[in-house]
């Protein structure tokens, strides 16, 4: 229990150590660059945060699945943190460069999100079966348990990347603002996951908080050519919906 204790502790501090990385940064950003990129990061890396807190959902079932150790789920989570900031930047290199050469593809990832947005929703985690997973039944006679999940992880990876840089695109395509935003948000994971594990169950709600996010932004890239909303109104937006998500949440368990 003492250790237990220790090392909530000490992931704790790692998280309040990349959020406050993240706000200096920001406050970089706003001052060298513009309050309205200071702006546009700290949406995004709003975005990008809440995205990842929803996706540990999706670590804690293939760590049950696997029935991984401490030690080894320490592990998978630092080869899936690794690869998701590699598949970032990679999925990130490529949207801007498209966004610049076909400004059209702008309104088709508003419709990706907006679909994504009704799939988180309504998709519930607890369904993800893990027994059916192609890779799984493939590879389980070869490799171990460790190895498979974080094969599975770096899967999520690419999917979560696909779901998530779509949103951030949505409120710029600034390349320095967009990766930076994304690498603060990914960088705490690995200690946000050992400080929520035992209390995601209270954010039952925030599966419908990100649903709203992802169809503003989707909505707001669709009418893009037409409307344009200040990033003070988005980050707004995004922020009123994530207490307001947090609150229902937390008052459902009283």
């Amino acid at each position: 229990m003492t250790s237990d204790k220790k090392y909530f502790g000490k992931s704790l501090r790692g998280v309040l150590f990349w959020i406050v990385c993240a706000l200096i940064f920001n406050l970089v950003i706003a001052r060298h660059m513009g309050m309205d990129l200071g702006l546009k990061f700290l949406a995004g890396y709003l975005i990008e945060m809440s995205l990842s807190v929803d996706n540990l959902f999706v670590f804690l079932i293939i760590f049950s699945f696997f029935k991984l150790t401490p030690a080894q789920e320490k592990k998978a989570l630092f080869w899936g943190v690794l690869g998701a900031i590699v598949f970032r930047i990679m999925f990130i290199t490529a949207g801007i460069s498209l966004i610049q050469k076909f400004a059209w593809l702008t309104e088709v990832l508003g419709g990706v999100l907006l679909i994504t947005a009704i799939k988180t929703a309504f998709q519930k985690n607890e369904d993800m079966n893990l027994d059916h997973h192609p890779i799984v039944k493939w590879l389980s006679p070869y490799l171990s348990p460790l190895l498979l999940a974080i094969i599975v992880i770096e899967i999520s990876d690419i999917i979560f990347a696909i779901d998530s840089i779509p949103a951030v695109l949505g409120i710029t395509t600034h390349p320095l603002i967009v990766v930076s935003s994304n690498i603060f948000a990914i960088l705490g994971l690995r200690s946000l996951f050992f400080v929520l594990r035992h209390y995601l169950a209270y954010l039952a709600y925030l599966h419908i908080g990100l649903a709203i996010i992802l169809g503003f932004v989707g909505v707001k890239m669709l009418a893009s050519p037409w409307v344009h909303i200040p990033t003070g109104v988005s980050l707004g937006i995004v922020l009123t919906t994530l207490a307001a998500t947090v609150g229902m949440s937390l008052g459902a368990r009283k």
